[in-house]
């Protein structure tokens, strides 16, 4: 969320505010995103996968930025256009197919050409999931 709306605001009152079924008690973590301006908002102690996504946006080169971890079940992609943050989402991804699906309906919605665009995923890749991306990307990267 951006960086204003944090303002003198205390973070669970506004998760509580956003969803009414937020339980009073979660502990509520925020971790500024300062080349955006924004906080990411989160429960829990450890920092999400998608924290580090955005982190590490700005340090990767190319005009298309795509970065993914897939963790316990979970697709989680950021995706930059140059210096410009247009998508940051978490998807329910039980397996490598269901993460690709994501990614490839992301980048068309994007209009964004992953022949001219590299991957890259925090999450270690087996040597076939890597192939399978190969087919579609310019390249395939570890972060």
């Amino acid at each position: 969320m951006p960086a204003s709306f944090m303002e003198g605001q205390d973070p669970g009152c506004i998760l509580s505010d956003l969803f009414p079924d937020f339980p009073q008690d979660a502990k509520v973590s925020v971790e500024p995103i300062r080349w955006l301006d924004a906080s990411l908002v989160y429960v829990g102690e450890a920092l999400p996968p998608l924290g580090f996504l955005l982190m590490a946006l700005p340090a990767v080169d190319g005009h298309n930025k795509i970065l993914a971890d897939l963790s316990d079940g979970v697709l989680s992609l950021a995706i930059a256009e140059g210096d410009s943050l247009l998508l940051a989402s978490c998807y329910p991804a039980p397996d490598f197919t269901t993460a690709q699906f994501f990614i490839f309906s992301a980048m068309k919605s994007l209009q964004l050409n992953p022949e001219i665009s590299a991957v890259r995923f925090r999450s270690p890749l087996t040597q076939e999931q890597e192939m399978s991306l190969y087919r579609y990307f310019k390249s395939v990267e570890s972060l």
